[in-house]
């Protein structure tokens, strides 16, 4: 199946400088109409009736979410994009906000109308800064042209966190504070920024908004599956011949786009959403991408033949340990013990109890972190060892090291 390009539709057409370009290709068409033709609640309606669901990762409502915001108590409401993109082996955000800025602008903007929000946040990774200033510019455009009359968009740089891709840690981070998981509830749809109702959605979620508003949620929703509707966008890096940034139809399965487009070969491991994302064996490359099967953050990393799985997920755990806030035991001493257990494996001297340990450890820290990095941490744990648990076992039987420098 070839790409469906319909958020990636004006990136390498349009000028990313340039509002005009925009402009041409039907930029801010779909922001009248909301405003002229439509009341917020009817832009909820379309949104909902879309399927339009988050592309951060969770999959939430992307229309229902916008309801509870609309919806709230609250004399000040919030829009956020999570422009934060800190998870391993994901880059479509930077291309999308390099290559297209506006229809996130727009997105957003429709987003302000929609909830009753007058502001509006970009939180910008900073290892993304070289992107400010374009971004800035093109906000500066869409003010000029009269688009933000009604909706102040303003961007926010992150300290480099990778906990701050959560949301709660990322408001945190916008109010000034160390960031860090917050309890919940309540939710950030009743109580989210300085208190306030707020929306936070991801950069590819918010670029999909105009052409639903514009082209009807029955166009979009006619793309994908029953519970995936859409396209995805996927950043695909690793053991490929073509690592990049391609879009699919929602469902389509993995083998369209790690051997179709990547070009992979000799595929033995495929990881799928991050670092706390699911490891695959090159056996199930027919996975469906979709929120049934297995989606993510839209990260895909391919390890061919070389590569041991017991080196892979230790080097991701060493990562998630040391990016963890620490405000949750779960979390903060689940990823230390797990580092330790791995760490025994890649040096030839772990032991058959180690296996049991980790499986009540994945058990505990799932059902008991206080975010999304602690309840998502033991997936590859998992995954490795339902799937390559021989490749444990001869590190045991053979005594076999492993990269440990």
């Amino acid at each position: 199946m070839p790409e469906k390009r319909v958020v990636l539709k004006n990136c390498g057409i349009i000028n990313p400088n340039d509002i005009n370009t925009y402009l041409s290709q039907d930029g801010f068409k779909a922001l009248k109409k909301a405003l002229n033709e439509m009341t917020p609640e009817q832009v909820i309606g379309e949104v909902k009736a879309s399927g339009l669901r988050g592309r951060g990762g969770a999959g939430f409502p992307c229309g229902l979410k916008w309801e509870l915001v609309r919806n709230a108590a609250g004399d000040e409401k919030f829009i956020i994009c999570n422009a934060d993109e800190g998870e391993v082996g994901t880059f479509k955000d930077r291309y999308l906000l390099s290559n297209d800025p506006f229809t996130l602008i727009e997105g957003l903007a429709i987003a302000g109308y929609a909830t009753g929000a007058k502001r509006g946040y970009i939180y910008l990774r900073s290892e993304y800064h070289h992107l400010l200033n374009l971004l800035t510019r093109a906000i500066a455009q869409a003010k000029e042209k009269g688009f933000l009359e009604h909706f102040t968009l303003e961007i926010r740089e992150g300290a480099g966190a990778y906990i701050c891709g959560e949301e709660s840690a990322l408001m945190d981070s916008i109010e000034g504070k160390r960031g860090e998981a917050r309890f919940k509830p309540p939710f950030p749809t009743s109580e989210g920024l300085w208190k306030n109702p707020t929306s936070i959605n991801n950069v590819e979620t918010m670029m999909n908004i105009p052409q639903i508003i514009l082209n009807g949620a029955g166009w979009f929703a006619q793309m994908g599956t029953e519970k995936s509707k859409g396209t995805k966008v996927f950043s695909v890096s690793g053991d490929v011949k073509k690592p990049g940034v391609y879009e699919l139809v929602m469902g389509s399965q993995l083998r369209e786009l790690v051997e179709g487009l990547a070009l992979a070969e000799k595929v033995k491991i495929i990881q799928i959403g991050g670092a706390t994302g699911r490891i695959l064996p090159y056996e199930m490359i027919d996975t469906p991408l979709s929120f049934e099967g297995t989606l993510g953050a839209g990260g895909v990393t391919i390890f061919n033949d070389s590569r041991d799985v017991v080196d892979i997920v230790y080097r991701t755990m060493e990562f998630l340990a040391e990016e963890s806030c620490g405000k949750c035991s779960p979390c903060r001493e689940g990823t230390e013990v797990m580092v330790e257990i791995l760490e025994r494996f890649s040096r030839g001297e772990g032991q058959e109890r180690d296996f049991r340990i980790l499986n009540e450890l994945s058990e505990a820290m799932m059902l008991a972190s206080l975010c999304g990095l602690g309840q998502a941490a033991p997936n590859p744990v998992i995954d490795s060892l339902r799937y390559f648990k021989g490749s444990y076992e001869s590190r045991i039987r053979e005594k076999v090291r492993g990269v440990t420098a």
